[in-house]
């Protein structure tokens, strides 16, 4: 395979999970543009299948809380990111035990049980690329987000041990770490973060989300992308068991 070209992913297959929208579904653009094949996985049926037939892939229909139906996602991928998540907001001592529990298995567990289910795959053919889309919040704390921290604290430990087991057989895995991306994820935790702290919807993106960085704007899902996909072409092949912020500035604090 020639990686030189304009599309270095030509003959790759990738998968994507929560692929219909935000940082998924600009993951899933932009590695079918640049010659991939992708698994468009997400819960969505509508959205998944418009996505997959415009950019040539697969429409995958899958509850990531399922754990039968994550066993039954391809196992040929060579190219996995790890994007679905969800978000819940409430103090600890409040937080719904079921809630917690559903973020988990979707974003800690699904991982790992994908990443069990590909890497032979990748180990047999010498090559593979794992994506994992953290968050500044695999680094950082937020009050009122216990769940949703906890998780991308757990997808950081998975990524560098896969990072740590795959080197022999030229497989890397990283995590991404945006800060706030404009995603419908985001969105809805607008009017969450004005209820928890008790503001307008208008002041939360300035007060809350855009105040501990130094650029102060929300990140596009495609810059989120571009970076994902530099992880999977030849110049980032010494790149592995990193956490990359994207994050405006706010872990340089």
């Amino acid at each position: 395979m020639d990686t030189s070209t304009a599309r270095p992913l030509d003959g790759r297959t990738a998968l994507v999970t929560g692929a219909a929208s935000g940082i998924g579904r600009a993951c899933a653009e932009t590695f079918a543009e640049a010659g991939a094949l992708v698994y468009v996985v997400d819960l969505a049926a509508g959205p998944a299948g418009e996505l997959a037939e415009r950019i040539g892939g697969r429409a995958i229909v899958a509850d990531l809380a399922d754990p039968e139906a994550v066993d039954a996602l391809p196992d040929d991928a060579d190219i996995v990111v790890n994007n679905a998540g969800l978000q819940h907001v409430a103090p600890v001592h409040e937080f719904p035990i079921d809630r917690f529990t559903l973020i988990q298995r979707v974003m800690v567990e699904a991982p790992f049980r994908i990443l069990r289910r590909t890497l032979p795959h990748m180990y047999a053919q010498e090559w593979g690329r794992i994506v994992n889309i953290s968050s500044v919040h695999g680094l950082r704390a937020s009050a009122f987000k216990s769940a949703y921290v906890t998780a991308k604290h757990a997808l950081e430990g998975l990524s560098k041990t896969v990072a740590l087991e795959g080197a022999p057989y030229g497989v890397t895995s990283n995590c991404l770490n945006p800060g706030y991306v404009r995603t419908p994820l985001v969105e809805k935790q607008i009017a969450a973060q004005a209820l928890a702290h008790g503001i307008h919807e208008d002041e939360v993106v300035e007060r809350i989300m855009l105040d501990r960085t130094a650029l102060k704007r929300l990140i596009e899902p495609s810059e989120v992308a571009a970076l994902a996909l530099y992880l999977c072409t030849p110049p980032a092949s010494y790149v592995t068991g990193a956490s990359l912020p994207i994050d405006g500035g706010w872990t340089a604090h």
